[in-house]
């Protein structure tokens, strides 16, 4: 799966001989594909802020700057392959305004297998010590049956020249590279190959790749988000499209590609997820209009306030566009309205038992008042209520409200959410009285992602805390040094 992580080079604070620190932002991501003349390989995609960046003169008067990165991929403490170069931004004439993006791209075999990345990058004129992380990536294609590269999420692209080392079925792209599209990007280009088609359904047969954006909350295509395009199975096939997502409402979504055979069933599919910022969208009713509630359970619903009530409940698992009508309708929805939506949420859930499932759910909501309302929240409106309702309750869950030197908190851990294993959630509060746990930090895709929070967890002066110089908090390795308690231990529990 396509992996993306910002990195925060951030170290240097701690010797005054180094002065003042500039924070060097880097962004990395990858991406897998097959080559059926050279087999399995790796593209590597490096942007770093150019502002971010030492600059220095030379000779002739224009500045310029130099980053070193250094990747080693491992298998066992054994280094695989590697890649170590100089990336020169290009030569700039003025310090005073720089607005660029450096960007690298590079590509490396790599036989099938599970690896660690040895990341090392420094800025080669700043003078600080080089930072270092760690990415893990698997490279897994199936020779036995149609697989899927990683999907590539596209910035833009254009028709390859001939000589173009780095061009994937004629074009050369530059990559996407996060998961979050703010409302200001109206596009989402991708890109894959689908493998081995011709060896296993035959060559130039027939077969279907459908292309989806899909809701996390109910694992189903969004309307309008569904593209489907006939191909004759060859060594590689491509899926390269592209959705308009203007009217994507805010949410988290995955990109989903498929390939179907004759008789539609699926033979081989790849995912990614993706975040969707796009506030000031309406809820559609008229697509309540067909909705009949007549004979249904929620016919006998007809006090406004409880129905409401009702819905306000299911907010947790909502998706996106059902969370569009729970916020901008409810107030002045009427009360057919408002049984059409609420039918139509609970029939999607459970075509063949809707009253049946909103029992359920309801039954676990008031559990959820129970243990979890805080003093101004009703229990499904807090981080730990929503969190129960939306992914179940967890395999482990650990406490801590005594400990002097941290705030109370609570871990939890999931051993399976969906194909994310392992899974975490850190809780906390500072006043034990409320009840009011909040999210302090999650390993689940789409959730609050806070590198130090177990900084954050402890009780100490937070305004002593070292800054870079954009004024944003930050955790460097050294500070691992200062947590005496147990949170890393308790967060680090395996199965």
């Amino acid at each position: 799966m396509k992996r993306c992580f910002i990195l925060l080079i951030l170290l240097g604070i701690f010797s005054a001989s180094f002065g003042q620190s500039r924070s060097l932002r880097a962004y990395l991501s990858h991406a897998s594909f097959y080559a059926p003349e050279h087999g399995t390989y790796l593209e590597t995609y490096l942007s770093i802020l150019g502002k971010s960046v030492h600059f220095v003169k030379n000779d002739n008067g224009k500045f310029q700057g130099n980053v070193m990165v250094t990747m080693l991929f491992k298998q066992n403490d054994s280094i695989k392959n590697f890649l170590k170069y100089d990336l020169h931004t290009s030569e700039i004439d003025d310090t005073a305004h720089i607005n660029f993006i450096v960007f690298d791209q590079q590509r490396l075999a790599l036989p099938a297998g599970d690896y660690e990345l040895d990341l090392e990058i420094a800025d080669k004129n700043s003078g600080q010590k080089p930072f270092k992380a760690k990415d893990s990536l698997a490279i897994n294609p199936d020779t036995k049956k149609i697989s899927f590269s990683d999907i590539e999420l596209i910035e833009s692209f254009s028709k390859a020249p001939d000589t173009s080392p780095m061009a994937k079925s004629g074009y050369d792209f530059i990559p996407y590279q996060d998961y979050f599209y703010p409302q200001t990007v109206k596009k989402m280009t991708f890109y894959a190959e689908i493998y081995h088609a011709a060896e296993l359904l035959g060559n130039e047969t027939p077969f279907v790749v459908t292309s989806s954006i899909q809701s996390v909350e109910t694992g189903k295509p969004i309307d309008n988000f569904f593209r489907i395009k006939r191909e004759a199975a060859s060594q590689v096939n491509v899926a390269f499209n592209e959705f308009d997502i203007s009217e994507l409402p805010s949410g988290n979504y995955n990109l989903v590609i498929s390939a179907r055979d004759k008789d539609n069933n699926e033979i081989a599919s790849r995912r990614i997820f993706i975040q969707r910022s796009n506030p000031g969208l309406k809820y559609n009713t008229i697509s309540l209009q067909n909705v009949v509630i007549a004979n249904s359970f929620v016919s006998q619903m007809v006090q406004a306030d409880s129905l409401r009530e009702y819905i306000r409940m299911c907010f947790p698992i909502a998706s996106a566009n059902e969370k569009l009508f729970i916020n901008y309708n409810l107030t002045a929805g009427n009360v057919l309205t408002m049984q059409q939506f609420f039918l139509a949420f609970w029939s999607l859930r459970s075509p063949a038992d809707p009253q049946g499932a909103w029992i359920k759910y309801y039954n676990t909501v008031m559990g959820v008042e129970k243990e979890f309302a805080s003093t101004n929240k009703k229990g499904y409106e807090t981080d730990r209520g929503r969190v129960y309702l939306q992914y179940g309750p967890p395999n482990e869950r650990i406490r801590e409200t005594m400990n002097p030197d941290s705030y109370p908190y609570e871990i939890w851990h999931y051993y399976q959410i969906a194909n994310q294993s392992n899974m975490r959630f850190v809780f906390y509060t500072r006043d034990l009285a409320l009840n009011d746990y909040v999210i302090l930090h999650s390993s689940v895709t789409g959730e609050v992602k806070n590198v130090s929070w177990q900084y954050d967890l402890k009780r100490s002066e937070h305004d002593k805390r070292p800054k870079d110089t954009d004024n944003q908090l930050y955790v460097s390795p050294y500070e691992e040094l200062m947590f005496g308690e147990h949170t890393g231990e308790y967060y680090n529990l395996k199965k």
